[in-house]
């Protein structure tokens, strides 16, 4: 399988960046597409609610992943268009990182795209995400301390 590259992900996700207003929402600003260790592509956008209900774009790609049953994301991008219509790739949030995670705990390899040439391993996104140890425990080679 061939990962692709960081620009053919960008224009991925941004195929399905479309804006919708209903009312004060706005859904799809935002579009994330990730590609799965089968070499899949999913793609999802965000949906923005007043009550707080809605979810990422990375949630909505990953849906569409677990839908399909896979579980592994090798790479993700997220993408956003400001008022002046420049692309922007976007990190994503904790609640989004540490989703991710969860889905496969071989997710914390997941190359995180953050730009046309940067890129960061969720796990460099993600610290402290070992269950921690009871208290009094030495977290050797973590920095933490007890």
């Amino acid at each position: 399988m061939t990962t692709p590259s960081n620009d053919e992900l960008i224009e991925a996700a941004q195929s399905v960046l479309h804006p919708h207003t209903v009312g004060d929402r706005l859904f799809g600003d935002v579009a994330s597409t990730l590609v799965t260790d089968a070499g899949n592509l999913y793609s999802g956008v965000c949906i923005d609610t007043g009550s707080g209900t809605g979810f990422c774009a990375e949630h909505a790609a990953i849906a569409a992943m677990v839908t399909a049953r896979e579980y592994r994301i090798v790479k993700v991008v997220a993408v956003w268009r400001n008022e002046e219509g420049a692309l922007h790739v976007l990190p994503p949030c904790g609640r989004c990182r540490e989703f991710i995670r969860q889905i496969d705990p071989a997710n914390l390899d997941t190359e995180v795209v953050l730009g046309r040439h940067v890129s960061a391993g969720l796990r460099e996104l993600l610290p402290a995400h070992e269950w921690p140890s009871p208290l009094g425990e030495e977290l050797s080679g973590q920095g933490l301390d007890v």
